[in-house]
């Protein structure tokens, strides 16, 4: 697999399980720090709608 810079949110702490972010052209790949191969891959746009559906609250009902 090819080698990206993985950030994680300062939200996270230290938490050994964190979700893990990486930008490469225009794709986005994420992944759970305690599974790092199974890696999700979208692009900049679709994370970018995904994100402001998120502020918006439309998935908050998903955390309670």
């Amino acid at each position: 697999m090819e080698q990206f810079n993985w950030q994680k949110s300062t939200f996270s702490g230290d938490a050994a399980e964190c979700v893990e972010i990486a930008s490469a052209g225009n794709a986005i790949h994420i992944r759970e720090s305690d599974d790092p191969a199974a890696v999700i891959t979208i692009t900049k746009a679709n994370l970018a709608a995904w994100l402001q559906s998120a502020k918006a609250g439309e998935f908050d009902h998903l955390t309670h």
